[in-house]
């Protein structure tokens, strides 16, 4: 198993996801009664966690009874030459759940970071996302009759029209804002239901006809009445909970005049570096230590004056 360090969690997964074979069901099949295959066990996009906090990871050999009994079973690639599942057990009670694969408990993936490498908090968020869509897509959208899934999970199929229906994800934009001249200062902002003296960067879903700079320029200007000019592309995150894509730019922006919305924002102000340095003295974090947000945070604050 592959463990290496990626500057962003939820990226970097190790998996071959195999795409040219999943569409074969027959070897799908196969894999499911390969004693190599390993199992993923998750309850209501929770992971269930043996006693130590650690993922519960079943061979197949021990799985049988689990196979049989899950809500969903989707194939998620393949570690070297053996086959990686996860199945879905929303339908039982916790308890249930977690008697079926031997765990303690059901615990949000966000809460496992710093216990797992980058890489296995990719293959965690992928298993998370790809079951939830699951529950979400049980019927069809055009004609709204029972679908079923195909392509080792990867998609689900109309009963009735044949219409094939795929898992879709949400493109959002997140960007650090630089203020014109001098001295460097970047703009954070408190958002509809944060803590008093809480800050963070400003994001937002990308709408249908836009260019991510267009979303970027456009999300700015209507949270913080700040205008944009250069954008600059710095990294993407994988966000499955359920469907995001965070998009992450630097923009520098026309003049330092700001103007909240009021509404998705309550509070906008230019922080210098030295004023985030002291944010961090004392004890106040820079964004979620899992999110393009600190990545974006920290990489500015390193850059220096």
């Amino acid at each position: 198993m592959r463990t290496d360090g990626q500057a962003l969690t939820y990226g970097g997964g190790w998996l071959d996801r195999a795409g040219g074979r999943r569409a074969d069901p027959g070897w799908i099949s196969e894999r499911l009664t390969d004693a190599d295959s390993t199992v993923l066990a998750l309850w209501r996009d929770r992971c269930l966690v043996d006693e130590d906090g650690d993922p519960v990871r079943l061979t197949a050999a021990d799985s049988g009874a689990l196979l049989a009994r899950a809500d969903e079973t989707v194939f998620l690639g393949l570690d070297g030459t053996a086959a990686v599942f996860a199945v879905d057990l929303s339908a039982r009670t916790e308890r249930e759940a977690a008697a079926l694969v031997g765990a303690a408990l059901a615990v949000d993936v966000r809460t496992l970071v710093g216990r797992l490498g980058p890489a296995d908090a990719a293959i965690q968020g992928y298993a998370r996302g790809l079951l939830h869509w699951h529950r979400q897509q049980r019927h069809c959208g055009g004609c709204g009759a029972a679908t079923v899934p195909t392509f080792g999970g990867h998609a689900r199929t109309c009963a009735a029209c044949d219409r094939l229906l795929f898992p879709r994800i949400e493109p959002a934009i997140i960007v650090l804002v630089e203020a014109p001249g001098s001295p460097d200062r970047c703009l954070l902002a408190r958002h509809q239901g944060a803590a008093e003296g809480s800050y963070s960067t400003l994001a937002g879903f990308v709408e249908v006809g836009e260019s991510l700079e267009d979303a970027v320029r456009r999300e700015v200007a209507e949270e913080a009445g700040v205008v944009v000019g250069d954008v600059a592309y710095q990294g993407s995150q994988a966000w499955p909970f359920p469907a995001g894509l965070m998009v992450g730019f630097r923009a520098t922006a026309e003049s330092d005049r700001i103007e909240v919305d009021g509404e998705e924002l309550l509070e906008a102000r230019w922080f210098t570096r030295a004023e985030l340095r002291a944010r961090v003295a004392a004890g106040r974090p820079l964004g979620r230590v899992d999110s393009i947000d600190h990545h974006l945070l920290t990489t500015w604050l390193d850059a220096g004056d």
